[in-house]
C-alpha cells in the first residue's frame, strides 16, 4: 500500500489527502492549537481561563502565592470552582506564605475538598483545564510568574497553551505520577519532604 500525507489548513480544519491504491481518500480533522505565551499574557491566556473550567483543573507548580483573578483572590476562583463540583487538583513544592494562608482560611470548602499534595521536587509548571487544554511553561502561580504584576515588575516568563491530545495527555501523566506518589518510592529526597504522598 501507498500513502501519502498532504496537510492543508482551512480554517479550522485540516484535509488529510491519503493515496491508497491509486485512490485519494480525503479525511477532515481538528487542527491542534499551540500558542506561545509570553510575560504578562500569561494572565489573560491562562489565569483567565480557570473560573471557565466545566469539569476539572489540574495545577501543578513550584511556587504559589495569595495571586488574584482581578479583584478575587485565586483561592477564592479555586472555591468557586468546588461549590459548582468541579475536581480542582494541585501539586506543589513547598508550604506557601502567611498571605496564602490567610486567604486559604477564608474559604472552608478548600479544607475538604481541594485535592492538594507536596513534593519538594516539583519544579514543572503545568495547567491542565478539563482534560482537553494544556500550559506548560515556565510560570508559577504567582503575582510575578502568571498573575497581574506590571510589565515593568514581573518575570520574563514563557510557555505554551494547547489542545493537541498528545501533548496534554503527557502533560498530564507527568502531574498524575507525581500526584499518584509514583515517584515517591525511589526518591532520593525524602529526607526534605514533610509529607510525603506515598511511604
Amino acid at each position: 500500500m501507498q500513502s501519502k500525507e498532504i496537510l492543508l489548513i482551512r480554517g479550522i480544519t485540516k484535509t488529510l489527502q491519503i493515496i491508497i491504491n491509486n485512490k485519494y481518500i480525503c479525511i477532515q480533522t481538528k487542527v491542534c492549537m499551540i500558542q506561545y505565551i509570553a510575560d504578562q499574557a500569561h494572565f489573560k491566556e491562562v489565569i483567565e481561563r480557570v473560573p471557565n473550567v466545566k469539569e476539572s483543573l489540574w495545577i501543578g507548580t513550584a511556587d504559589i502565592k495569595d495571586l488574584y483573578v482581578g479583584e478575587r483572590p485565586f483561592l477564592g476562583v479555586l472555591a468557586g470552582l468546588l461549590k459548582k463540583g468541579r475536581e480542582v487538583r494541585l501539586v506543589h513544592a513547598k508550604e506557601p506564605g502567611p498571605n496564602f494562608r490567610q486567604d486559604f482560611d477564608r474559604y472552608p470548602i478548600l479544607f475538604d475538598g481541594l485535592e492538594r499534595v507536596l513534593c519538594p521536587r516539583v519544579h514543572f509548571k503545568i495547567i491542565i483545564f478539563d482534560h482537553s487544554l494544556a500550559y506548560i511553561g515556565s510560570a508559577n502561580l504567582t503575582g510575578a510568574g502568571i498573575g497581574m504584576k506590571s510589565p515593568q515588575t514581573r518575570n520574563f516568563e514563557a510557555g505554551i497553551l494547547t489542545d493537541d491530545p498528545t501533548l496534554v495527555e503527557q502533560a498530564m501523566n507527568q502531574l498524575d505520577s507525581v500526584w499518584a506518589g509514583i515517584q515517591c518510592k525511589n526518591c532520593g529526597r525524602k529526607k526534605y519532604c514533610s509529607d510525603p504522598i506515598a511511604k
